[in-house]
């Protein structure tokens, strides 16, 4: 069967590992690490669960800025109904372009307990949304984890998507294996020099590819059903930036030699200057069509197979 024409719909992996009990153990886990924060690749050793606060920004409680129905998503997540998104607040790279700045550099949200990360999820389930998309999800793992078990408690049944930067650690990832269906990571850098002059990440490349092979090692390559709606798998996102600063040759050399040339990659030509991009040339400037295109070409020569 091919990857991208399912037409069996997949039960998402949580709902097994629920049943099996391994779920609570897993939040458990998760949750002790809180105390000597290990989470994310910073390791900042500050003890969270009495409101100390590292490189995220993030005590005990999670932050959330919105939730609801996203339409501008890729179209496998979208569908007729939606991504089912929850914004959480603050970030773990700070990049200096940032789209979404006001949230992970402003701190925009309020602090949410688990039970109410679980209400917001069945919310969504029941507007319609195909599934539940965590955004910037890498520093409150533990507490999504932990929010799960109320949700599945309360009829949650749709798929999961971990909506990421690519700084993750493989450790934490581990632990998730089986939780989260869809893996939906930013592959943002090829250069290491470059991603700690504008991002707080100096080990950017080698940890994000780490990372994106730990995704792929758990759920493949993406597969939809036959609606055209993503059950399970892997889909990168490459933010074209100008000049090549992204260095798309690397990174699309790295999907299709190291993880899968039937990878789902979404080239995203949106850029634009935002928060500190102005005082950083040449981020201070849109991409060219030029730029775009040559891309696009680089990941057609390369084989990458399925472009958004």
């Amino acid at each position: 069967m091919e990857a991208d024409n399912q037409t069996v719909q997949l039960e998402p992996g949580y709902l097994k590992l629920y049943r099996q009990g391994e779920l609570s153990e897993r939040a458990e886990v998760l949750w002790k690490r809180l105390e000597n924060c290990d989470i994310c690749p910073h390791r900042c050793k500050v003890n969270r669960l009495k409101g100390e606060t590292g490189i995220c920004r993030t005590g005990r409680r999670a932050m959330v800025s919105s939730f609801g129905p996203h339409f501008g998503e890729e179209s496998p997540l979208v569908g007729g109904g939606g991504s089912g998104t929850i914004f959480f607040t603050n970030c773990n790279l700070g990049c200096v372009f940032c789209q979404n700045y006001d949230i992970s550099h402003g701190g925009e949200g309020y602090p949410v307990e688990e039970e109410k990360i679980a209400e917001m999820m069945m919310e969504l389930q029941n507007r319609g949304c195909h599934n539940v998309n965590f955004v910037t999800p890498t520093h409150v793992v533990p507490q999504i984890v932990k929010a799960l078990a109320f949700a599945i408690e309360m009829g949650l049944n749709i798929p999961l998507v971990y909506n990421t930067g690519g700084y993750d650690s493989v450790s934490t990832l581990e632990l998730v294996d089986g939780v989260f269906d869809i893996y939906m990571p930013d592959l943002k850098y090829s250069d290491d020099n470059i991603a700690q002059r504008y991002c707080n990440a100096k080990d950017y490349v080698q940890t994000a590819r780490k990372a994106i092979k730990e995704m792929h090692r758990q759920v493949g390559d993406l597969v939809m059903d036959q609606r055209g709606i993503a059950q399970r798998g892997l889909l990168i996102r490459h933010l074209i930036l100008p000049e090549d600063l992204a260095g798309t040759y690397e990174a699309m050399r790295f999907i299709a030699e190291e993880i899968s040339p039937d990878t789902y990659v979404n080239l995203m030509d949106q850029y634009h200057p935002c928060f500190r991009a102005d005082k950083s040339p040449p981020l201070d400037r849109r991409i060219t069509h030029e730029e775009f295109a040559n891309a696009v070409k680089i990941a057609k020569d390369l084989g990458i197979k399925r472009l958004d």
